[in-house]
Parts: C-alpha cells; sequence; structure tokens
C-alpha cells in the first residue's frame, strides 16, 4: 500500500448547453374570504378584549373620581415602641404561649457554642449526655438557661419573655 491517494472516477451526465429545462407552472390558489355579518362582529381593542360600553365608561370614570379625591397621607406619625410588661405566668402578650421552635433553634445553638468553647454547664452533666447540644437540651428542658425572648410586633412594640414563663 502506498501512502498516494487513490483515483477514484465518478460517472456523471453531461447535459448540453442547448436544451433547457422549461419551468413547471402551477395553477393560482384562490384565497378564501370568510364573510362575518354585523350582528357576528365584536369590536375589540388592540389586546382581544371587548371595548366599554357608554355606562361602563362611565362608571369607570366615577370610580378614577373617588380614587383621585381620596386623601394621601405622606408622613406617618411616629410610633413610640412600647415594652408590654410580663408579671407572673400567663402574661405572655406576644405570640404563642410556647417557644416556637425557631426560638428554640436559636436557644439551643447559642448554648451549644458557649458549652462548646467552654462555658460552665447550669446543671450537672449527666452520663447519658455525649455532645454540648444534647447538655444544651437538657438545660432548655429544665430552663435553667437565663436567657429572655425579645418578641416584637411590626409597630415598634415588644416583649421581653424570660425562659422559665414559658410552658
Amino acid at each position: 500500500m502506498s501512502d498516494e491517494p487513490e483515483e477514484v472516477s465518478v460517472d456523471t451526465e453531461e447535459v448540453p448547453a442547448e436544451e433547457e429545462i422549461a419551468p413547471v407552472v402551477l395553477p393560482p390558489e384562490t384565497e378564501t374570504v370568510e364573510v362575518v355579518s354585523e350582528e357576528e362582529e365584536k369590536p375589540t381593542t388592540k389586546r382581544g378584549k371587548k371595548e366599554l360600553s357608554p355606562e361602563e365608561l362611565a362608571e369607570q370614570e366615577r370610580i378614577q373620581k373617588i380614587i383621585a379625591a381620596r386623601e394621601i397621607i405622606e408622613v406617618d406619625p411616629i410610633h413610640e415602641p412600647v415594652e408590654y410588661e410580663t408579671e407572673g405566668k400567663g402574661k405572655i402578650m406576644i405570640g404563642p404561649p410556647t417557644l416556637t421552635r425557631f426560638e428554640k433553634a436559636r436557644i439551643l445553638g447559642a448554648r451549644a457554642l458557649q458549652l462548646s468553647l467552654g462555658a460552665p454547664p447550669f446543671i450537672p452533666v449527666p452520663k447519658e449526655v455525649a455532645t454540648s447540644l444534647d447538655l444544651a437540651y437538657t438545660e432548655l428542658e429544665k430552663r435553667v438557661i437565663p436567657i429572655t425572648i425579645k418578641r416584637v410586633l411590626p409597630n415598634g412594640d415588644f416583649q421581653n419573655i424570660p425562659i422559665d414563663l414559658f410552658d
């Protein structure tokens, strides 16, 4: 075998230049036009919605005048946040009387971090506790963690609730 390419012969038909192929002429297509009577025809706007009747336009203009006449409050009076006092059990006025799962997760995470960094535990360490998170959970169950939950309303009013007031 040599590295030279082999010559391949291709048989082609040669068309004499004198003969021209006549173009094929198709009959013209007829267009169909759908006739719609005036009763069926509905006036439409650009988005395909029907135009409003004079009564509907008058109602819309009436509503626009009412909206334009409304008083606009530019400056909201400044609200001073007020603390709701908690005295005794059953005085939780903002939110549920139990810890929410978010509050519980925040407390457990913060206390577990403190314990893992060497903070002294508030209870004697039980034998079944293996991690700082387990110890934090045990402390939370016994309500010995000195922490206060601050619950805030949207207007700024708040309540500081000691953890031992929760159920």
